[in-house]
């Protein structure tokens, strides 16, 4: 039976660190054969007893947040937990479990928080990463709350997720202050 530990001991892994913001196809392969019916019993609400702990949140987080990223890079899929993620963060935020958890490690999660594109999200990812000390969290986390201030979303995901862009997206994405994601 797989326990928050096993997700947080392969997460937080010296070796894994690094690839956090810098994957290979070979490593979204290996998340994906390992774990993407830990990610689907997850969204299905079958991990939810984890949400009694800090610990518990964190890897639900990792499980929702950053996982689908990796396992289903570059497709619609990948953004398909996100709302669960959030939740999941909202709710550790509300129990105080941000608290509790190492300051090294609670970036991930605030993460989904950051990746939403809910203004009010977004401001309260920047509260967090701030009021933590996480300044170069902080710096992407204001980064990207000014794109979703100034779209409503994120305009990188437009195509993946099928949705028209508009004109000033368009010019957006297509300048060099473009955020690709």
């Amino acid at each position: 039976m797989l326990t928050p530990q096993d997700i947080l001991d392969f997460w937080y892994a010296e070796e894994m660190q690094p690839k956090w913001f810098a994957s290979t196809p070979q490593l979204d392969a290996a998340i994906k054969a390992q774990y993407e019916s830990v990610w689907a019993a997850a969204l299905r609400g079958e991990l939810d007893a984890w949400l009694a702990s800090p610990e518990g949140c964190l890897a639900l987080v990792i499980i929702l947040d950053q996982f689908p990223l990796n396992m289903f890079r570059g497709t619609a899929q990948s953004f398909s937990s996100e709302h669960k993620g959030i939740a999941v963060a909202k709710h550790a935020l509300g129990q105080g479990y941000d608290k509790l958890i190492d300051r090294a490690q609670v970036a991930f999660l605030y993460m989904p928080l950051m990746h939403s594109e809910n203004l009010a999200d977004q401001e309260l990812a920047v509260q967090l990463f701030e009021a933590a000390g996480l300044e170069n969290n902080a710096r992407f986390a204001r980064h990207h709350r000014e794109i979703v201030r100034r779209f409503g979303r994120f305009p990188h995901r437009n195509a993946i997720l099928g949705r028209p862009s508009t004109p000033e997206e368009l010019d957006y994405l297509g300048s060099k202050e473009a955020f690709k994601g």
